[in-house]
């Protein structure tokens, strides 16, 4: 199991990083896919058309959103923790996932850089 940490500048505010990343239809705006998504502690949650599922663990409006992601076979909680920062240029984006198979590590760095947050920005940008 291993743990990755990075920060991504989005060039929106926390409110509207926030809505983008917890209103289903704003999700699949910014990733073009389908998204089940609630703001319920314990709720199911399912992006990129179900590519990524997990359960809804705790959310601070505008500021933070922790979540479990759900790996095939695996008892330990992979634990993602999105925390927003105001930023001088829009939202400074801190990100925590821990526990995460090495088998699937490699594909999940690359799903955050290139995919999760790098779709996030270019939707803002343009």
């Amino acid at each position: 199991m291993q743990d990755f940490k990075k920060y991504y500048l989005i060039p929106a505010s926390p409110e509207e990083v926030y809505l983008a990343l917890t209103n289903p239809l704003t999700i699949q705006l910014w990733s073009g896919d389908k998204a089940e998504m609630s703001t319920e502690p314990g709720s199911e949650f399912s992006l990129w058309d179900g590519n990524i599922e997990g359960k809804n663990l705790e959310f601070e409006e505008n500021k933070k959103i922790v979540q479990q992601w759900y790996f095939d076979d695996e008892s330990d909680h992979s634990i993602v923790t999105i925390l927003l920062h105001p930023h001088p240029k829009g939202t400074s984006v801190e990100l925590k996932h821990t526990h995460i198979p090495d088998q699937d590590y490699d594909n999940i760095v690359e799903g955050w850089n290139s995919s999760y947050f790098a779709e996030l920005r270019q939707f803002y940008e343009d």
